[in-house]
């Protein structure tokens, strides 16, 4: 009887681990049909096919309602052996669609098809509740709620077996009882550090813990390793962007040329800051003394304010302390963003009419009394934005304007340069 009741209490514990998977197969099935092509589609169509508009092919959405599956199954991976073979639907579709020649995919095979038309059937997946109604920045760290969840989910595994062996324990204790066999009542054990740390089930669960929780620890030191959001160095001269770009609404641009015609936003030289601060000395919050954080200026430049002349054997560079680092093999380019992308960052970030594209990134400077990084800026974070920001509406841009000439002359079979496509500037080679 004992072995009966080895035997039970091993089923059991594959049953139920069969139940939770075939519960969790039988729910993703679906879903995992229309996510595996969302892949594929990305990966393989996307240049050349969008769901709900042209690009240089068709809108695929409906795509299984116009044409049958069968012919889709053989179209997607292989229409030129289709069309050299004389097939009427695919003659009228490639003759229908300017006789333009689609890419040929001989490495789909019949489910990878039908996991790119499940994923064209079912469309994009569309956000739900707020996060459909605000665009706000979207916090990367992980939920509480998920954390959570997981907690409980441990706690109530952990009593459903505590529950199960005793009920196991019970049912052999009674089997054992009826064939006259006495049982030796267990000891409860004393409740003590020492007591417990001789106990080994509990001094192994103690060490599965400590690793877990050690190991989550070191996963999280490590994944934020470089991340620094937050970061405020002390700077030479407390300049307050909240007084100069919030109260004073002076220009970003105005300070940092450099952002909407070049790779770099630029650091003001001093001399910028003389162009208010010559005459601007805020001596009325200092009973009649010029600003501390103003002559900090005039020092760096040599300047005198009784005589306003500048002296070059005293001046100095001011050392600004560099807030916002990328890698040296990361390449960002500001004027590429702030000018040719500027109105699909706006709309992908939810910015107001009077709120400069700079807030994208750097986040509301304006009520920043000394700057801090407000964003990641990791490669996941650039990613994301890459992907979620909606381009198509891009018109009247020269740099748009040029990709589409570009891929009308290839159309065309006409002669394609480097220097067609922007190859001539000199942030293509030059950081």
């Amino acid at each position: 009887m004992r072995d009966i009741s080895m035997i039970l209490k091993s089923v059991w514990k594959s049953l139920f681990v069969f139940s939770a998977i075939s519960v969790i197969a039988v729910s993703t099935v679906n879903a995992q049909d229309a996510k595996e092509g969302r892949t594929l589609f990305k990966a393989k169509c996307s240049s050349c096919h969008a769901l709900d508009h042209k690009v240089v092919g068709p809108a695929l959405t409906g795509v299984s309602d116009r044409h049958p599956e069968a012919f889709l199954l053989k179209w997607i991976p292989n229409n030129a052996a289709m069309i050299a073979a004389g097939d009427p639907a695919a003659v009228k579709l490639f003759n229908d669609n300017g006789k333009v020649p689609m890419t040929t995919f001989p490495e789909l095979d019949e489910a990878k098809v039908k996991d790119i038309l499940a994923y064209i059937k079912e469309g994009e997946p569309k956000p739900t509740g707020d996060a459909a109604a605000a665009a706000a920045p979207k916090d990367e760290t992980t939920s509480g709620l998920s954390i959570a969840g997981i907690v409980a989910i441990v706690i109530v595994a952990i009593v459903i077996l505590v529950i199960l062996g005793r009920a196991s324990k019970l049912l052999e204790r009674l089997i054992l009882q009826k064939q006259g066999i006495e049982i030796e009542e267990d000891v409860p054990l004393k409740v003590g550090v020492r007591k417990m740390f001789k106990n080994k089930k509990f001094v192994m669960f103690f060490i599965l813990c400590l690793i877990i929780c050690l190991g989550s620890f070191g996963w999280m030191g490590m994944w934020n390793t470089g991340v620094h959001t937050g970061y405020q160095p002390v700077q030479p001269i407390k300049f307050s962007h909240e007084l100069h770009a919030g109260i004073n609404q002076i220009d970003c641009q105005y300070c940092h040329s450099g952002a909407f015609k070049s790779k770099n936003a630029s650091i003001p030289s001093l001399n910028v800051c003389m162009n208010c601060h010559k005459a601007v000395q805020a001596r009325d919050k200092y009973d009649g003394e010029i600003s501390p954080e103003i002559k900090k200026i005039y020092s760096a430049l040599g300047y005198d304010p009784e005589t306003q002349k500048y002296d070059e054997s005293k001046s100095k560079p001011m050392e600004w302390v560099r807030v916002h680092n990328l890698p040296d093999f990361a390449y960002f380019n500001h004027s590429q963003h702030v000018v040719v992308a500027e109105d699909a960052i706006r709309q992908a970030k939810g910015l107001q009419p009077n709120e400069p594209v700079c807030f994208a990134c750097h986040g509301p400077v304006n009520t920043m009394e000394e700057i801090y990084q407000y964003s990641p800026l990791t490669m996941k974070w650039c990613i994301n934005c890459h992907k979620e920001t909606d381009i198509s509406g891009q018109k009247n841009n020269a740099f748009y304007a040029k990709v589409i000439e570009a891929h009308e002359k290839i159309k065309k079979g006409e002669k394609i340069t480097p220097a067609l496509l922007g190859g001539l500037e000199c942030g293509k080679c030059h950081y």
